[in-house]
């Protein structure tokens, strides 16, 4: 929905939500389409020609979605094959630049986790005497010749007499049996770890110079150990592609061979599919355009197999809608040959054959009866009625016939003076009888309102 005030300021919202007008343009742009005398853009646009047939034949979703794919695998395989024969013939100073960078990483072959760990066991190393002696000490503190267990095994002792005079005092000592288990297993910890600790000279030296190693390569390839390991990889597929270019080639271009086949069988299957709709189209378009009275005027439907450089999205063929005026004239494109009224009518036609497969709920028609008067203007409200049961359709008409089929009647008038304004209002009951039989003789008489409720009742 779009409001637009009197000062010129506009809201537009979707489903309730605010949004852009150009949101609101390509959310509901689609979805309306204009039928006037200079509005037909899916009709004098060959690119459409293919879509139309293609959504009253049901080709889109068969045998041209199969061909859209195929199209889509030909151009990845080609794109793969392109990258590996620039690839191959990447600059000397690339290839130099990679052969060294792999050189310098593998000489180091540095592992994943290696510099964490190598930097957590020299962080151990170096302060090894500090470990060592605070360790030990620490063992001796707490299971030592006067160390923390004698004093609470000494404690334990005491309460336990005092607990035989009074009971109150038992828990305190069972407490303080837990917490000697804990105490003597810090305590054995703590050995264990001062036993363990054997850090040489020669182990450290090793460590040093490897951790010397690994702070180069992050230097120039890092900042990160991470960094270094992409740098790796990246030189060492470029050199592989390079080293292993003409088999590489040979399966990218084995690719293209096959995905070229399978494009070729999806092409031809969706020429034949076009071939054979577009006289059973052209046919249903004819019919209606029979019943709009246009004589032996017909739309003729043919379809071109392309080569192969023009295939795109739209298909592997040339789809064209051209008319021919006379049953003895030749067939020329709409927009040279038909007139504006003649090109109209082809749309409605062809609107009408496609029904509800037509992707386009609203169109609007604007003078679609220019010219047209008589028996060819009942048949044209026909027909328009008839769209309507799977569209929603609106028609600016000037002809009693077509508006006397709505199923609601709006008139547009436009006020004078300086500033003149719009108003569109409905009508209904004797304002719509009285506006037929303006549209019938220019004035509301009693003929012409008796020839409109007429109208109205048929």
């Amino acid at each position: 929905v779009r409001k637009v005030s009197a000062d010129g300021r506009s809201r537009a919202t979707i489903n309730g939500a605010m949004a852009s007008v150009s949101e609101l343009a390509r959310t509901v742009g689609p979805l309306v389409e204009l039928c006037g005398q200079h509005e037909y853009q899916s009709l004098l646009k060959p690119a459409e020609h293919g879509r139309i047939l293609d959504g009253w034949a049901d080709l889109e979703s068969t045998v041209g979605a199969a061909f859209r794919e195929a199209l889509a695998d030909a151009r990845a395989a080609e794109a793969a094959l392109e990258e590996l024969r620039a690839t191959a013939s990447a600059s000397n100073t690339q290839l130099e630049e990679a052969r060294f960078t792999l050189q310098q990483i593998e000489a180091v072959n540095p592992e994943g986790g290696e510099y964490e760990e190598t930097r957590d066991w020299l962080a151990r190393a170096e302060h090894a005497e500090v470990l060592a002696r605070n360790s030990h000490g620490a063992a001796e503190a707490l299971s030592g010749d006067g160390g923390a267990l004698d004093a609470l095994n000494t404690a334990i002792s005491l309460i336990e007499e005092a607990s035989r005079a009074d009971e109150s005092l038992a828990p305190f000592a069972a407490s303080l049996r837990e917490i000697c288990f804990v105490v003597e297993d810090v305590a054995r910890d703590m050995a264990g770890y001062c036993d363990a600790i054997d850090f040489d000279g020669e182990s450290l030296a090793a460590a040093q110079k490897r951790m010397g190693q690994l702070m180069g390569l992050m230097r120039s390839f890092g900042p990160t150990m991470e960094a270094v390991f992409e740098r790796w990889d990246e030189a060492a597929a470029l050199v592989g592609l390079v080293d292993d270019a003409d088999e590489n080639l040979a399966r990218a271009e084995a690719a293209v061979e096959a995905a070229e086949g399978v494009l070729a069988e999806a092409a031809a299957a969706y020429d034949a599919a076009r071939i054979e709709a577009a006289p059973r189209f052209a046919a249903a378009v004819n019919e209606v355009l029979g019943r709009l009275e246009m004589g032996t005027a017909a739309l003729v439907c043919t379809v071109e197999p392309l080569p192969r450089e023009s295939w795109s999205a739209a298909g592997s063929a040339s789809v064209v809608f051209e008319f021919k005026p006379g049953a003895s004239m030749q067939p020329r494109p709409l927009a040279r040959i038909a007139s504006g009224g003649e090109i109209s009518r082809v749309m409605l036609a062809i609107k009408v054959a496609l029904g509800a497969k037509d992707g386009t709920e609203t169109l609007i028609f604007d003078e679609v009866d220019a010219g047209v008067g008589g028996s060819t203007a009942n048949a044209l409200a026909a027909v328009l009625a008839e769209l309507a049961e799977s569209h929603q359709v609106i028609a600016i008409t000037h002809l009693a016939q077509v508006a006397v089929l709505a199923d609601t009647h709006y008139t547009v008038t436009k006020t004078a003076g300086d500033a003149p304004e719009t108003a569109l209002t409905p009508v209904e009951g004797d304002e719509r009888v009285a506006e037929v039989a303006r549209l019938l003789s220019g004035t509301a008489t009693e003929t012409s309102l008796a020839h409109a409720r007429e109208l109205l009742g048929q």
